[in-house]
């Protein structure tokens, strides 16, 4: 039987990948990827799918504690290879076999006419932060781009940045990383070491993507740094990332009550950017918009505050802020993202969970009402 597996995949990786995901299945039962890819399944494809499937689940077998262990190469992925990305989605979304996305971002009927200020929960003003991620049709996904791709999507973003940039309503500058274009030809938004700390510091800008195994495994972080930058607009509160974990994550950022004003100028930023020509962003019927890792799929939205919960935090850890939280349906995290600690005055970055098969009007909504019981729980504490 070995042979003629060895036969069938013709390459010696493949049968060493085989072997090593029946062990991430057997002593690993959290990993999806390796609880829903199967021997059968995985030959059931050509070679060249093959290749694709293998770059879309090499990820969750080098890193067996992986949750989901696998990222779509192109935007086609996902209707592609249903047979192993249907089942592995539906249950990390908790979804019906039937459900389907539906996009609506109509905040009229929500809060107070559409309006959703914290303050009269009681708070003061908060930093706000919704961010959607994206990707254009006609373009790989990141984790199966070259670097001449990952070359040529920025200079067509570049385009686009030209467009918002003339616009009053956004202005703003372009701040790149790649070296070169290479043939000699000169980056004019190339920007030096010590600017991109600073805007890593500000929060405004990504991490060197190249720390991270997961992304690393999924070729995602490949050719750092070409490809990566940001878009920021004048006010520095809407902001493009171009060459992360998807191609664009678009995000509004501000200080405020008023959750519905950065969700409102998001919804209309994202309509100047598809507005102009080169940028169509991929979708499926089944799962909304298409991103990279299947659990941003659907809205690709995080919606988040940071709040002060200090006695809920008393402790010095997010552990009690967990317990509240999650059946709310919330995430708390520390104010630099995942795996950061939290404020020493108690902040925490709090987030709906939910993505997929759920509206973005119902984020905005789920993250207004959190809140709420999250303050009713830290003035109990």
């Amino acid at each position: 039987e070995e042979v003629e597996v060895v036969s069938k995949l013709n390459t010696t990786y493949k049968f060493n990948f085989l072997e090593a995901l029946q062990y991430v299945k057997s002593n690993y039962p959290e990993n999806r990827c390796a609880k829903y890819l199967t021997k059968d399944l995985f030959l059931s494809f050509g070679p060249k799918d093959q290749d694709i499937l293998y770059k879309c689940c090499i990820t969750g077998i080098e890193n067996p504690d992986s949750g989901l262990g696998c990222y779509a190469m192109t935007p086609d992925d996902y209707a592609h290879f249903s047979t192993f990305f249907d089942p592995l989605i539906r249950d990390y979304h908790n979804a019906s076999a039937n459900a389907i996305h539906v996009t609506d971002w109509d905040i009229s009927d929500v809060g107070d006419n559409g309006v959703l200020d914290v303050a009269d929960l009681g708070l003061d003003e908060l930093s706000m932060r919704v961010r959607v991620g994206r990707n254009l049709t006609q373009f790989n996904l990141p984790g199966n781009m070259d670097k001449g791709e990952r070359i040529e999507f920025e200079k067509t973003m570049l385009a686009a940045f030209e467009k918002l940039i003339e616009d009053p309503e956004y202005g703003g500058e372009v701040y790149s990383l790649t070296p070169d274009f290479g043939d000699g030809e000169v980056n004019p938004n190339k920007i030096s070491d010590d600017e991109y700390q600073e805007l890593v510091d500000a929060h405004i800008m990504f991490k060197n993507m190249d720390d991270d195994p997961y992304l690393k495994s999924a070729g995602i972080a490949s050719d750092w740094p070409y490809g990566r930058g940001c878009y920021v607009s004048s006010d520095k509160q809407f902001i493009i990332w171009f060459g992360e974990e998807d191609q664009l994550r678009i995000m509004c950022m501000k200080k405020g009550t008023k959750l519905n004003e950065v969700f409102d100028r998001l919804k209309e930023g994202l309509r100047v950017v598809e507005s102009i020509e080169g940028v169509d962003f991929a979708t499926s019927e089944k799962y909304g918009y298409v991103t990279s890792c299947p659990s941003n799929l659907g809205t690709g939205m995080r919606a988040s505050v940071h709040i002060k919960l200090p006695n809920l935090t008393r402790d010095g850890t997010d552990k009690k802020a967990k317990k509240v939280a999650k059946p709310l349906g919330l995430s708390v995290r520390g104010t630099g993202g995942e795996h950061t600690p939290i404020g020493a005055d108690g902040t925490v970055d709090i987030s709906p969970s939910a993505r997929l098969f759920i509206k973005e009007k119902d984020i905005v909504k789920a993250l207004y009402d959190g809140i709420q019981l999250l303050m009713e729980e830290e003035n109990k504490a």
